[in-house]
């Protein structure tokens, strides 16, 4: 067995944990913990073997349907039992806000007040999978010590005894879920008498189990619902009773048996009687009254809209987690990889390749579990009128479904030439605003069968992926084109300059398009040199384009001789002269290396650094003149700087010191620290030190600029 970061790295997860044979291992531990914390739910799961997926191996509580979008989930999801084990450390949830704040995907399906608190099962650096059970809301919002120390040594318990099963090489036997079901209510009472006294009710009252059947109900439910005491037991009311076929209906049970609160609701009975039903849960099911509705506000209430289908909530929990995944996704690499975290390891696909479409042949967009490359390379460059299933699919907007291979290779024979190792495929059309943009192969290791429900999910799916795939496809066209124009308006590369070493560095924001208005150059003048920053304001095409004509202006201002205020104050009026309404901040400086000399000339621009021999930094606060595009008439003071051989200037925009929260003060004198410490490296380790910080964040806000230079003598 290996540790998560490990597998992480090497792409192969650890081989599934062994319990002993005879002993429901997990059920009881789960069990256990579920009554030393009082919690009313809870499922184990356990690492797949060969890939970084957890499995659901056992449940108790609630029905697994309730689990159905999580039955098998990468790793690196962001649902709570896969923190827990990533981090090694519980997590707490401590109701339905949180939940929705930290595990949105989670709240979308299931929108109701609980507690959860998840735990690792591992050992050292061994992972095995991981637990979580579930409260009420009326649990506190903290976790006690004594929750969390039960919680905890659970989990380590359980680790313990699967690293001895595992060591002593045993199988570990298939454990059922907890019994979840209900007792009937005439058990409940324990009397035919008191059986008799239900039966006599004016209203109807029935019992459900967890899985919301109808284990016992009165002659008046029967009456009530207009179906017979016969056909509602061990029937879904939602079933069995045509008129509350409805995903609403069956969502109020849900809700009631995950937050342990009395629920209600009213529904139309056809032609036009209002029923009022009023759900009690336990933990052992639910008993509902149901009467005749009497406030008139109750009927006014919207009449859900019937369908003649029989939705399933379990399908529309798959769809809505999965469409929460891919709302998240960006480019088209990261559409490939929540496709394989999210939607393979849901419906058991072992490996999947998504294709696109370009000048009439199919192109590979990324692809996962396949390790031979030449499988991978067969869909690369097919024709559009090639005849495939992958083609098809994508020309006809039909997906197909392949149970086996013999079913494969009876209809397209040549398919047989290349082998992938797989056993049964799901080729889905990607389809957005009624253009094609690709096709999901979803690959399988064993012969699958695929239920109309199945096809269903997969077929609302592959729409959500093409939605997805359309926006990457698009987002990252216009990130090339920005990257792009940006490697267009910075220098290629710095001149070498006599007396002069220099080194540049530019990020562009994480924000927006990754394109911004900070730029730099190097101009040689002639046995001297100009240096000039600057940061246009805004982060788009147009304060991209801006600062492209300022730096070509500035390079001819400087080339035809202008001293160094003069060159600001032509920049300056030549912006005004383009009536463009962005305004940007410069540092110009004309280096004479040979006899020690710097004149500098500022606009509203972030002082320089000047770090001298003996490794002392000072921050220049130079006197300068307004951001060039606001006045007409503004003139620049310049400053004469002695400069001994081994000093270095640092120039730099307001994207490598500002941070929110962060006074800009504090940012530099941070900055000079680190310059003053590690000044004396070679340039461009000095500007990759510099900038690492920045560079490894997260969220960038502003593009960030950097020129070093250093004088030779």
């Amino acid at each position: 067995m290996v540790g998560v970061s490990d597998w992480q790295a090497s792409g192969q997860a650890p081989a599934a944990p062994r319990a002993p044979v005879g002993k429901p291992l997990l059920s009881l531990t789960l069990a256990t913990i579920m009554d030393d914390v009082e919690a009313h739910s809870g499922a184990v799961y356990l690492l797949a073997p060969d890939e970084p997926v957890l499995e659901m191996a056992v449940m108790a509580g609630l029905p697994r349907a309730f689990a159905a979008p999580w039955e098998r989930v990468g790793i690196n999801a962001p649902i709570p039992v896969a923190e827990a084990l990533r981090r090694r450390r519980l997590i707490w949830v401590s109701g339905e806000e949180e939940m929705a704040r930290c595990y949105p995907r989670i709240a979308v399906v299931l929108p109701y007040p609980f507690a959860l608190a998840a735990v690792p099962v591992a050992t050292g650096h061994t992972p095995y999978g991981a637990m979580f059970v579930t409260w009420p809301s009326t649990h506190p919002q903290e976790l006690s010590d004594r929750e969390r120390s039960h919680l905890i040594a659970a989990g380590d318990r359980l680790a313990l005894r699967l690293e001895r099963a595992v060591k002593q090489n045993r199988p570990l036997p298939s454990e059922p879920d907890l019994p979840t079901s209900a007792t009937e209510l005439t058990g409940r009472f324990g009397s035919v008498e008191a059986a008799r006294l239900v039966e006599r009710l004016p209203y109807g009252l029935c019992a459900l189990d967890l899985h919301g059947r109808v284990s016992f109900a009165n002659q008046a439910t029967a009456e009530l619902l207009g179906v017979p005491v016969d056909d509602l037991v061990g029937t879904q009311p939602w079933a069995s009773v045509p008129w509350l076929n409805d995903p609403v209906y069956e969502d109020r049970y849900r809700a009631a048996l995950m937050s342990q609160h009395v629920t209600s609701f009213v529904a139309l009975r056809p032609p036009g009687e209002w029923l009022s039903f009023r759900l009690y849960p336990s933990t052992s099911g639910l008993s509902v009254r149901i009467a005749r509705a009497r406030a008139v506000s109750e009927m006014n209430r919207a009449q859900p809209r019937r369908t003649d289908t029989n939705p399933r909530l379990v399908t529309i929990s798959h769809i809505l987690s999965l469409a929460s995944a891919l709302t998240e996704a960006v480019s088209v690499q990261d559409v490939v990889q929540l496709v394989a975290e999210e939607v393979a390891p849901a419906v058991g696909s072992k490996a999947l390749v998504v294709l696109g479409t370009q000048g009439g042949r199919m192109h590979v967009l990324g692809q996962h579990g396949y390790t031979d490359s030449r499988v991978v390379e067969h869909f690369d460059g097919l024709p559009l009128t090639a005849h495939t299933p992958g083609t098809r699919a994508l020309s006809t907007g039909v997906p197909a479904f392949f149970e086996s291979r013999g079913q494969l290779e009876h209809i397209y024979p040549a398919r047989g030439a290349t082998p992938d190792g797989m056993a049964a495929w799901a080729y889905l059309p990607l389809v957005a605003s009624g253009r094609p943009v690709g096709t999901c192969v979803l690959a399988y290791a064993e012969p699958h069968t695929f239920p109309a429900d199945e096809r269903a999910v997969l077929t609302s799916l592959g729409g959500l992926v093409a939605q997805a795939l359309e926006r990457a496809l698009l987002y990252d066209a216009k990130h090339q084109l920005a990257h792009g124009l940006q490697a267009a308006l910075l220098p290629h590369s710095l001149p070498s300059l006599p007396g002069i070493e220099a080194a540049a560095r530019y990020l562009p924001a994480t924000l927006g398009m990754d394109i911004g208005g900070d730029f730099y150059d190097l101009v040689p003048t002639g046995g001297q040199a100009a240096a000039v920053i600057g940061d246009v304001q805004g982060h788009n095409v147009t304060a991209a384009g801006l600062m492209g004509q300022i730096r070509t202006a500035v390079r001819a201002y400087t080339t035809v001789g202008q001293a160094p205020g003069e060159v600001m104050r032509s920049t300056n009026r030549l912006l005004i002269d383009l009536g463009a309404e962005l305004f940007a901040s410069c540092l110009y400086l004309r280096l004479d290396p040979a006899r020690g000399r710097a004149v500098l000339a500022r606009a509203g621009h972030p002082p320089p650094l000047l770090r001298t021999p003996d490794g002392r930094v000072r921050v220049l606060d130079l006197p300068g003149g307004p951001l060039l595009g606001i006045d007409a008439s503004a003139t620049y003071p310049t400053t004469e700087l002695e400069l001994a051989p081994g000093s270095v200037l640092a120039l730099c925009t307001d994207g490598l010191i500002e941070a929110p929260g962060v006074d800009i003060e504090d940012s530099l004198a941070e900055l000079a620290g680190r310059f003053a410490e590690l000044g004396d490296q070679p340039l461009d380790t000095l500007a990759d030190t510099l900038v690492r910080s920045t560079e490894s964040a997260q969220e960038r806000p502003d593009d960030v600029a950097l020129l070093l230079l250093r004088t030779r003598g």
